[in-house]
C-alpha cells in the first residue's frame, strides 16, 4: 500500500464517528460503505494530503485515485473525486478512457456519481466538448449510474447555459427512463439549463410532459414561476 493511502485511511478512521455514519446511511437506498466522517473534514483531508504529493506525475496521481475508488468507501471515493478535479489543468483527451472506466467500475451511489461527474467529467467536457457524443452513449448504458452520469456530467456547464442542445439530446434518450435515480439526474440537468434558457426548457417539458416521468418533470420545473409549474404538471 502506498504510504499516502495508509495515512489517508488513518486520518479517516481518526475522524469517524458512529452518529455521522448512521445518519449518512439514511441518504441512500442502497447499502454504502462509510467511515462516518463529515464532508468538510473529508475535503480537508483531501486538500492536506494532496499538498504532499501534488508534484508527482499525473499517471501516479490517477493510480492513487483508483486505489481510493477501489476501497468502496464513500469518503475515499470523495477524496479521489477531489484529487482528480485538482488536476483539471492537466487533462488530456486520453484521460476520458480512465474517467469512463472509473464510472463503470466504481460508481455505485448517487453521491459518488454526482461529485465525480459534476466536477471532474464536467470540467473535462468543457475543455474537450467533442466528447459530448460519448455522454450520449452513456445514456444508453445498461448501468444505471452510467446513465445518470450522462446527465449530471453537464450540471455545472448547464448553470452557465452551455450545451443546451446536448442536454435535450441526452434527455430525449432518457425521457421514458424507469429508474428514479436516472429520472432525477436528467430532471436536474433540465432544471439547471432553465436558469439561462427557461423558455426553451419549458417548451421541451410541455412537449414531452405526457411521456416524462413525474419525478423528472418535478425536478425540471423547480426553478420556474408557479404559473408555469402548474401548467407543466397538467396532463393532456
Amino acid at each position: 500500500m502506498h504510504p499516502i493511502i495508509r495515512e489517508i485511511r488513518a486520518d479517516l478512521k481518526a475522524s469517524a464517528d458512529e452518529k455521522t455514519r448512521s445518519s449518512a446511511q439514511l441518504f441512500f437506498k442502497e447499502e454504502v460503505r462509510l467511515y462516518g466522517v463529515k464532508t468538510a473534514m473529508v475535503r480537508k483531508i483531501a486538500r492536506t494530503r494532496f499538498s504532499e504529493i501534488k508534484d508527482r506525475g499525473k499517471e501516479e496521481l490517477f493510480m492513487l485515485c483508483e486505489e481510493l475508488f477501489k476501497s468502496g468507501y464513500i469518503e475515499e471515493a470523495f477524496i479521489a473525486c477531489n484529487w482528480s478535479y485538482f488536476l483539471h489543468n492537466k487533462y488530456e483527451p486520453t484521460d476520458f478512457e480512465t474517467f469512463e472506466g472509473w464510472v463503470e467500475k466504481y460508481v455505485s451511489n448517487w453521491a459518488t456519481c454526482d461529485t465525480f461527474c459534476n466536477h471532474t467529467i464536467g470540467s473535462f467536457i468543457e475543455q474537450y466538448p467533442e466528447y459530448l457524443k460519448e455522454l450520449k452513449e452513456w445514456a444508453r448504458s445498461e448501468n444505471r449510474w452510467v446513465r445518470r452520469a450522462a446527465a449530471v456530467s453537464l450540471i455545472v456547464p448547464a448553470k452557465q447555459g452551455r450545451f443546451l442542445k446536448e442536454a435535450f439530446e441526452i434527455s430525449d434518450i432518457l425521457l421514458s427512463e424507469k429508474d428514479d435515480i436516472v429520472q432525477k439526474g436528467y430532471g436536474w440537468l433540465l432544471k439547471e439549463e432553465s436558469r439561462k434558457h427557461q423558455k426553451e426548457v419549458y417548451g421541451y417539458i410541455v412537449e414531452n410532459k405526457n411521456v416524462m416521468p413525474r419525478t423528472a418533470l418535478r425536478y425540471a420545473i423547480e426553478l420556474m414561476p408557479e404559473s408555469l409549474k402548474a401548467e407543466a404538471m397538467k396532463r393532456d
